[in-house]
Order: structure tokens, then sequence, then C-alpha cells
């Protein structure tokens, strides 16, 4: 069977089971079981597949209309032009959070805190475009950390970067210029509403259950000690909730607070600033 001909075997499967980009699924999991670059796949669709590919390609189809998301068929999932290692104990990285990256890049920082680093995508893509950086990632899942841990080392980056298991800021001393995180937001009544993909993603990296604000409560209280005065704070926040985070972030004494957009227009991050002046801001 060569590449043309599972592919056409395997595209109407996927459509039958509710995959709305089928083709463009079928082509990524034939690129991963056979091995091959994805943007090569072209190249090879007229080579017979070997059955150790052929095999894999029927595996991952079905693990597929059982709607696994393809990174977790692949283990692999591109963020900020470099990919990164997800499993089950992840959350997946999303293209809505690169907001939060460029953000956090618009200024120079060198001690970096990103609290549910989960992949450590975040914390990783920040590193890599400011190399004097050091950061830190704390997550409250040993096996989530391994993940971050591994896409440290296989991005060149674990010189500059550790991973701490803390619940936000509880086993975390000192003081940063920057403070990132992508909590879990998803309120428990939207739960109900998510696609049979998103909830393959661990339930903990997703909601925190009643309106989703308690991680911005939590980090709406401790940012202010660790940050240092002028230090800024970014987290991404679901598209209703621009409005509760930004009074949460004033109500601790944070300024300059900002609500950015992401590329649909909807609310999608969140800044503030340590004031310069932090008395009184932060004491914990």
């Amino acid at each position: 069977m060569t590449g043309n001909e599972a592919l056409r075997l395997a595209i109407p499967r996927l459509q039958a089971a509710g995959i709305t980009d089928a083709p463009r699924d079928a082509r990524a999991l034939l690129a991963h079981a056979a091995g091959i670059a994805p943007d090569r796949l072209t190249l090879h669709l007229a080579d017979p597949l070997t059955p150790e590919a052929e095999t894999a390609f029927a595996t991952a189809i079905t693990r597929r209309t059982n709607r696994e998301p393809v990174s977790h068929i692949t283990g692999t999932r591109l963020f900020w032009g470099r990919p990164f290692r997800v499993t089950p104990d992840t959350l997946d990285p999303r293209p809505e959070t690169e907001i939060l990256v460029e953000e956090a890049l618009q200024e120079p920082f060198l001690k970096l805190l990103d609290l549910g680093t989960g992949t450590g995508c975040i914390l990783l893509s920040c590193l890599a475009g400011m190399p004097m950086a050091t950061g830190t990632g704390t997550d409250i899942h040993p096996a989530t950390l391994t993940v971050a841990e591994e896409n440290a080392r296989s991005l060149n980056l674990a010189p500059r970067a550790r991973f701490v298991l803390s619940d936000w800021f509880t086993a975390i001393p000192g003081r940063f210029d920057l403070i990132v995180s992508n909590p879990p937001y998803i309120t428990e009544d939207e739960m109900a509403d998510l696609s049979p993909e998103v909830l393959h993603e661990p339930r903990r990296a997703l909601t925190p259950g009643g309106d989703g604000l308690d991680p911005y409560r939590a980090i709406a209280r401790g940012a202010p000690a660790r940050l240092m005065p002028q230090g800024r704070l970014i987290v991404e926040i679901g598209p209703t909730q621009g409005a509760a985070v930004a009074a949460l972030f004033a109500a601790h004494g944070l300024t300059d607070i900002r609500i950015l957009p992401d590329l649909d227009g909807r609310d999608r991050v969140v800044t503030a600033r340590k004031p310069q002046d932090d008395t009184g801001c932060g004491t914990a």
C-alpha cells in the first residue's frame, strides 16, 4: 500500500468520526507513522509503506477516530516555532498562548517565574527569546514537571531553567522581574461544552471548578510579594474574564493593567506591573 492509498482509506474514516479537518490530520499521522518530516510527505506519497509504517498508521487512525488529539498520538505539538513533547499529563500548547509570550518579550527580563508550567512551553519560549535570562517553572504534578524538564533538555535550555513542585508560590522564594501563567480557567459550567479532544487533556489543567477565577485569586495574592519593583505579571485568561482578573490585580496594588485580545478579538491576556514604590504592595 502506498501513502496515497493509505490516505484515501483513512480520510473517510476520520470524516465519519466527526473530524473537521480530516485530510490535515491524516497527513500528519501518516508522516509520523512513516518517520517522514511533514513538509516532505508529498514527495513520498507514491512510495509503498513499510509493514511497520502501515501498522503504525492504522493504529494512529483508530486512535484519532476515538477523538484522541493528534498531538497525543504523535507526542509533539509546535509552539512558538519549536516542537514540545506533550503527554496525557500536560495541557497542549495552543496558538493563543503565543500572545502571552509575545507580550513577555516586549521588555527585557533576567529572572522569570512560570506558574503551572505544564510542558514548559511559555517558560522555555521566553528563555529562548531572552538569552541572558534564567527561569523557574512550577507545577503540582511530578509527571508534568518531568515532561517540562525533557523539553528543556531537547531545546538546549536546561542550564537556564529549573522546575519546582509547588502549589502556586508555596515553594518559591525570592523575587522575579517577570511572572507568567496560563492557569486552568474554564468554569465548571463550560466543561460540558468542550470538544472530545480537549477532554483527553488533564482536567486539573483545564478547570479549577466554580467560576474559573480561583487561580487568579491565588496569583493576585501572591505575586506582589514575588515581584521586584516595576516587575511584570502576565496571565492568559478565558475570553469573558478580562475585567474580573484586572479587578483582582488592581485590588492587590498592581498597576498599568491592560487586557490584550487574541487574533479573533477576544480578551486573552491580562498584564500588570508592580509599582516602583512597592510599600504595602505585597508583604507575604
